[in-house]
C-alpha cells in the first residue's frame, strides 16, 4: 500500500524547511516551494521550473498541494460571495469573500462546527465536530484567491484580490491554535501571501489563556466577542463566561496590547432586542471597557431558526452608538453584508456532524433564551 501523500498547505515556511532537510534538500528550497505555492497558487509541482529535476520528482511521488473542494457557491445581490468547502466525513465549512472599494476581504473558518453554545449564533446551534487542519484553514484563501485571480484574468501574484483575512467563520479559532498559528503565519510570510499584521484579525469569545498564548506566537489583530457588559447576562447567552469573567478578559485584552500590531482591541457587540440594547446597558458597557484602548462594533442581529432572540430596531442601535461616542468611545455600526445567502455576522452553519449532543443543550439553551426574553418584556 503506498504512503499517503503529505499535504504541503499543512506547512508554514520553518515546517516546510524541516520537511525539505528530511528530503535532503537545501533550505532555500523551501522557499522556493513557499513562494510557488502561496505566492503563484500553484498546485503542479511539474510547473515549478526553478525546481531542479531530481526535486520535482520525489514531490510528485511524496507530496500534494490539495485545498478543500468547494461543494457549492452563493452569490449576494451585494456582491459578496460563500463557498461551503467539503472537508471529509459529512462536514462542510463555509467562507465569505467581502468585495470593498478598497479591500477585499476573506472571512474564513478554523472548525467543524463551534463548541462554544452562544446563544445567538447559527454555528454553534450545529455543535462541534472537530478542528480544522492548517491545510483546510489556508485552503481556504489558497482556493479563494486563486478563483478570484483567475476571474479578475491575471496571474500576476503581485495582484492580490484578498488584501484582508479574519478569522471569524465558524469555530473558536484559539480553541485550534495548533493549526492556526502555522496559517497565520503563511498569511504574514513575505515569501507566501504577505499581509500585513494589521490586516489579518482573529475573533474570540475571550479564551484569556489562548489569547496570552496568540499573543506569544503570531500577535495580529484581535476582535472579542463581547456582546454583554455584565457577568450576569454574558453567563446566560455566552457560557464562556463562566470560565472567563469579564474581569479577567478585560485584564487579558490589556496584556494583549503589548503586543498588538493595532493599539487598539475591536469589541464585537451584537445587538439583541430587549437583552443588552438599551441605553442603560450602554452605561454598563461605557464604563466596563473605558480602561481598555478599544473600537467597539455594533452587529445587527441577523435572525436564524430556533434562536429565540430578535434584531433590535434602528433608533435602537443609533442611540447605544451615540451614548458610547459621546463618552468617547468609538463606536460603530457594522453594514450587514450576504445576509441574503445566510453569509453574515453568526449565519454560517455549514454542514457539522455533532459530537458533542447539541441536541439536548439546545433545550437547556431556549429555555434560557425565553427566561430572558420575559425579563426584557416584564421591564
Amino acid at each position: 500500500m503506498a504512503a499517503e501523500r503529505v499535504n504541503l498547505l499543512d506547512f508554514d515556511r520553518e515546517q516546510l524547511t524541516r520537511w525539505c532537510d528530511s528530503l535532503g534538500e537545501k533550505p532555500f528550497r523551501a522557499v522556493q516551494l513557499t513562494r510557488w505555492i502561496h505566492r503563484n497558487l500553484e498546485s503542479d509541482f511539474s510547473k515549478m521550473t526553478n525546481l531542479a529535476k531530481s526535486f520535482r520528482e520525489k514531490l510528485e511521488a511524496m507530496a500534494e498541494v490539495r485545498p478543500p473542494e468547494p461543494m457549492r457557491e452563493q452569490i449576494s445581490s451585494d456582491g459578496t460571495r460563500k463557498w461551503a468547502f467539503d472537508v471529509g466525513n459529512g462536514n462542510a465549512v463555509e467562507a465569505v469573500y467581502i468585495p470593498e472599494v478598497d479591500r477585499g476581504t476573506l472571512c474564513i473558518s478554523t472548525q467543524a462546527g463551534c463548541a462554544m453554545g452562544c446563544l445567538f449564533c447559527s454555528t454553534g446551534k450545529q455543535g462541534f465536530a472537530r478542528n480544522l487542519k492548517t491545510s483546510e484553514i489556508v485552503g481556504q484563501l489558497f482556493w479563494a484567491e486563486r478563483e478570484l485571480r483567475r476571474e479578475a484574468g491575471t496571474d500576476n501574484p503581485n495582484e492580490r484580490v484578498i488584501t484582508n483575512v479574519v478569522l471569524m467563520g465558524m469555530g473558536e479559532p484559539l480553541q485550534n491554535l495548533e493549526a492556526v498559528v502555522p496559517a497565520i503565519r503563511l498569511f504574514l510570510d513575505d515569501h507566501a501571501y504577505g499581509i500585513s499584521r494589521r490586516r489579518v484579525t482573529v475573533s474570540t469569545s475571550g479564551l484569556t489563556n489562548q489569547m496570552d498564548k496568540l499573543a506569544e506566537l503570531a500577535p495580529v489583530a484581535l476582535a472579542v466577542s463581547l456582546h454583554a457588559p455584565t457577568d450576569e447576562l454574558r453567563d446566560k447567552i455566552m457560557p464562556v463566561n463562566r470560565k472567563h469573567s469579564l474581569e479577567d478578559l478585560m485584564a487579558a485584552c490589556r496584556r494583549y496590547l503589548r503586543y498588538a500590531p493595532r493599539d487598539y482591541i475591536t469589541f464585537e457587540y451584537l445587538m439583541l432586542d430587549g437583552v443588552n440594547d438599551s441605553l442603560e446597558m450602554a452605561d454598563k458597557l461605557i464604563r466596563l471597557v473605558r480602561n481598555v484602548p478599544c473600537k467597539v462594533n455594533l452587529i445587527p442581529f441577523n435572525p436564524f431558526p430556533g434562536s429565540g432572540l430578535f434584531k433590535s430596531d434602528r433608533d435602537t442601535v443609533l442611540a447605544f452608538e451615540r451614548r458610547m461616542n459621546d463618552a468617547g468611545i468609538v463606536t460603530t455600526i457594522r453594514k450587514t453584508r450576504g445576509d441574503d445567502i445566510d453569509a453574515a455576522c453568526g449565519q454560517l452553519a455549514g454542514q457539522v456532524k455533532d459530537r458533542t449532543h447539541r441536541a439536548i443543550r439546545l433545550v437547556r439553551q431556549k429555555e434560557e433564551a425565553a427566561s430572558i426574553l420575559n425579563k426584557a418584556e416584564e421591564k
